[in-house]
């Protein structure tokens, strides 16, 4: 009688484990030494040792290093998404303190979608290959500051029809609030620098004061109030 270790299916299922093991080892050994050595200084032998994998394993799962470095892209969007979406959910809904409140949603995405580990991988990846292979970056196009802007500008939207903003293009004001967040932290991103928590709060608060000045509904005068009468002596 066979024991269960010895059914086909469980056999099937170490398998298929191995092989899902196999291609992370791939993807994040990839990644390292596409983030260090660029697209064509990376080699497949390298890639090879840092997974600790063989060279051909590598060719069966990816059939050449164009495949394996778009799967690496996809891959670390797939996170880089699943991190944002997260953070787009906490996204203040009400207008009481919303000053304070976009300003804590602003540091959350800088901190967890700009300065984290994927945000910067990708952004390094973009900089120093994007112009010479702008066709591996297709998924990236697609599926990230596209689709950040949409998803964001619909919040602007809720918030706008709550009466707390004044807006008339919700993607423009979507890309205009990226574009402010990352104004001050641009020049310490660019060159590999994490900023401070001082600094991820002073670039939230200098640009969502500034986004408010402009959308920013201007409350209503009191109609009831009476006009002020000058009294001539």
């Amino acid at each position: 009688m066979k024991s269960r270790d010895d059914h086909p299916l469980k056999t099937t299922g170490h398998t298929q484990r191995g092989q899902c093991s196999k291609r992370i080892s791939i993807l994040d050994a990839a990644a390292h030494v596409f983030c260090r050595e660029g697209f064509s200084g990376a080699s497949i032998d390298e890639i090879a040792v840092e997974a600790c994998v063989s060279r051909q394993t590598i060719y069966n799962h990816y059939r050449e290093k164009e495949t394996l470095f778009t799967a690496v892209v996809e891959d670390v969007m797939d996170r880089a998404n699943a991190m944002l979406f997260s953070i787009l959910a906490t996204f203040p809904d009400k207008s009481d303190n919303l000053e304070d409140d976009l300003t804590a949603f602003a540091i959350r995405l800088t901190k967890n979608c700009l300065c984290n580990q994927d945000g910067k991988f990708l952004r390094k990846l973009v900089q120093s290959e994007g112009g010479r292979y702008p066709h591996l970056f297709e998924a990236w196009r697609q599926r990230g500051p596209g689709k950040i802007s949409t998803a964001l500008g619909a919040l602007f939207s809720r918030l706008c029809h709550k009466g707390a903003l004044q807006i008339d293009d919700f993607d423009l004001a979507a890309r205009q609030f990226l574009a402010l967040v990352n104004a001050d932290l641009q020049m310490l991103t660019l060159f590999g620098e994490t900023p401070s928590s001082e600094q991820l709060e002073s670039a939230a608060r200098n640009a969502v004061s500034t986004f408010l000045r402009a959308y920013a509904k201007p409350p209503r005068e009191n109609p009831s109030a009476s006009p002020m009468i000058a009294v001539v002596g």
